[in-house]
């Protein structure tokens, strides 16, 4: 609000949400390719689809799928944003983030983006959707935004992030198996009422999962418990293996109960609303070997 931004929210099940909350003042459309913690999967080409017809441009924040799952250019997006500190970092060392151009949305073609098609005062007047073409947004957040507001990721955090995404390809190959094993073993479960996870057959987002991410829907998934908020606390006081971090994308299996943490100062009615009901839990499912990962699981369900 502090920079007069406002924002209508759409519903990412149905793009004619979207369409319908466009209006002449719209700049962007944002959604999250898989999201975060409601397991949600987008459909990107339908959502695309309403951007170009409103002339705005679709940014998509694919952290949870990173490249190797999704490419969100390839569905229409027009700038991608992650956050490094988790996946293509993956260690839980060092905060960063990445906006990616993908070059194909013209900034000249409407007046809606003065900062890219009008002469910029403090660059003799240039014009940096002319100048740059389509990469404009890219140039932009350089040479306005690093230069006036600053954000620069410390040299050791891009080393280790750089070093971390060498090894992407692996690591979320094996996040995706073994997230997969450990949402099948929870829905069987006497204790679990419920399990979200996109890669699991008969999921709502199923075959949207299979379209756009066919090598593995992510780690990061909720199901919930039958006991309810008490039953999310003692779980996670009695799991082991499992970190207690609201983070999530380590090489380490993750696990937090919203309710009681990050999504506490809501109403109960709001934290149903984002996906952190009472019963909720959140896991984030690391590289460990996944008979020690649902191991770890078992025992905490048993003395919950």
């Amino acid at each position: 609000m502090k920079f007069d931004w406002h924002v209508k929210w759409a519903d990412t099940t149905d793009a004619e949400t979207f369409r319908a909350a466009v209006t002449p003042k719209t700049r962007a459309i944002f959604v999250e390719s898989i999201a975060n913690p409601g397991g949600i999967v987008t459909d990107l080409e339908a959502v695309s689809a309403v951007a170009k017809e409103a002339g705005v441009p679709l940014i998509v924040d694919n952290t949870l799928a990173t490249p190797y799952l999704i490419q969100p250019k390839q569905f229409g997006a027009d700038i991608v944003v992650h956050s490094l500190t988790k996946f293509l970092g993956g260690h839980g060392n060092s905060v960063g983030g990445v906006i990616v151009d993908c070059g194909t949305f013209d900034w000249m073609s409407t007046d809606r983006y003065p900062s890219l098609s009008e002469p910029c005062a403090s660059y003799h007047g240039m014009k940096l959707g002319e100048t740059f073409g389509n990469f404009a947004f890219a140039i932009a957040c350089r040479v306005l935004g690093l230069r006036d507001l600053g954000p620069a990721i410390a040299p050791m955090n891009a080393f280790l992030i750089l070093n971390g995404i060498e090894t992407l390809p692996l690591r979320m190959q094996r996040h995706c198996d073994n997230a997969m094993r450990v949402a099948v073993w929870l829905s069987r479960h006497e204790k679990v009422a419920w399990v979200n996870y996109a890669g699991h057959p008969g999921n709502a987002f199923y075959a949207l999962a299979q379209r756009y991410a066919p090598k593995g829907a992510g780690a990061v998934f909720t199901f919930g418990l039958e006991g309810g908020y008490e039953a999310g606390i003692s779980l996670v006081e009695k799991l082991k293996l499992f970190s207690h971090l609201a983070n999530i994308g380590d090489t380490r299996s993750l696990v937090i109960h919203p309710a009681s943490t990050t999504h506490r100062q809501l109403a109960d009615d709001a934290r149903e609303r984002a996906g952190a009901g009472a019963d909720v839990v959140r896991l984030s499912i690391g590289l460990e070997d996944v008979d020690d990962i649902i191991a770890d699981l078992d025992q905490a369900l048993a003395a919950v």
